[in-house]
């Protein structure tokens, strides 16, 4: 077993930790930067349940996910201004504590506008616990790689969520929701105490002040990630009554978007192998290329394969884009600041895109709602290009 799957102790009485920069620690890290947005990897599912289960219009339950990760935009964005200065592992266990707590208290909640109000307030704990891992992840060592496993971790167990909590919510209420994010929070805060302690950084000052912070291509990454979440999460927030409109079958519908989250773990996978060893700009040229194709395809659902090889392609390339993405922002500093950053950009995406989607698609305009999509993708090409050059040469 090689120093990267072993825990290591640093005192005789002390709990073991992974290795700073080990596999194990990577999966650790994915886990906590994942707690706090997990309902996002079941967005479909929990957006299908409050309308099944507690009869809620898709206004509403649109606008009840969305609000969700716009609290969580907050929150990263708050996190961002003390990070450096955090005690991040307390900090964690007091966000994980209070997620467990309002987790617990949706499941009593029935009224739309109650839960967005709860939903919100998660969202800025949530948001703010991802700002915190994102952080962590920064100081370790080729944070692309280990982003790459957030989204592995995040496809596959959302894979899970989303083929079979649909199928659970008419028998057993909105509750199964909720209870499998207060599962996830649980075994997160098992995970916490064997993570090494990732010091900040603390560069000469000279060195720091000759690096400084390259804000126009740092500002250009920040809107690529904004954009890529935002196409990405409006349609796949409505994935499920895209596919009804389509007749296509429920059952179908999830056994399609459980199996694109998991095929997507190749494109994690992927960013974990290989690194920036191709540099950046051509992988996610092709990658962002592709995943505009996929959208459009998306015109033909009533055609059952055009349907599964658009969302399974669309899973590839979404677990491979924003691992670079966010590793991109993370390469700008190594007090894990712009990771945070990051974070909050592509949480104002992923709140941003139902929230659009909920105003626009009505009773099921989606041809609007797909042609708009295809159009962020093929922006997020243009203003992902110069920092991803400028990092390449570099």
């Amino acid at each position: 077993m090689t120093q990267m799957d072993t825990a290591q102790a640093s005192a005789p009485n002390r709990r073991p930790k992974a290795a700073a920069d080990g596999l194990v620690a990577r999966v650790l890290l994915a886990f906590l930067a994942t707690a706090g947005l997990f309902y996002v990897n079941i967005m479909p599912a929990l957006v299908d349940g409050l309308v099944t289960g507690l009869d809620f219009s898709k206004r509403d339950a649109g606008l009840v996910g969305s609000l969700n990760v716009y609290g969580a935009a907050l929150g990263a964005f708050a996190i961002v201004l003390v990070v450096k200065r955090l005690a991040w592992r307390r900090a964690a266990y007091a966000m994980l504590l209070t997620l467990l707590a309002l987790d617990a208290l949706s499941i009593l909640v029935t009224t739309p506008m109650a839960l967005m109000a709860l939903r919100f307030v998660h969202g800025v704990v949530g948001g703010a616990l991802v700002g915190v891992g994102f952080a962590v992840i920064a100081r370790a060592s080729d944070p692309d790689k280990t982003f790459g496993m957030l989204l592995l971790v995040q496809f596959g167990l959302g894979g899970l969520g989303v083929m079979y909590l649909p199928r659970l919510v008419p028998e057993y209420g909105t509750a199964v929701l909720f209870l499998s994010l207060i599962a996830f929070t649980l075994v997160t805060l098992a995970m916490v105490p064997f993570l090494d302690d990732y010091p900040v950084a603390r560069p000469h000052a000279e060195q720091d002040s000759a690096a400084g912070i390259e804000k126009r291509p740092l500002a250009l990454t920040l809107a690529a990630l904004f954009l890529f979440q935002g196409a990405n999460m409006g349609l796949y927030a409505y994935i499920l009554p895209l596919a009804e409109a389509a007749g296509l079958g429920t059952e179908f519908t999830s056994r399609t978007l459980g199996q694109a989250a998991w095929v997507g773990i190749l494109g994690s996978g992927l960013v974990v192998l290989f690194s920036v060893r191709f540099g950046r700009t051509w992988p996610l040229l092709l990658a962002i290329g592709l995943t505009a194709v996929g959208t459009w395809g998306l015109h033909l659902s009533e055609r059952e394969w055009v349907f599964w090889l658009a969302n399974v392609g669309i899973g590839v390339t979404w677990a491979f884009v924003i691992p670079y993405l966010l590793g991109m922002a993370a390469a700008f500093d190594r007090h894990g600041q712009m990771a945070a950053l990051g974070g909050f950009a592509s949480k104002m995406g992923l709140a941003s895109g139902p929230m659009v989607a909920a105003l626009l698609v009505g009773e099921g305009n989606y041809t609007l709602l797909i042609n708009l999509a295809v159009g962020a993708l093929l922006l997020c090409i243009a203003v992902m290009l110069p920092p991803a050059r400028r990092l390449d040469r570099r």
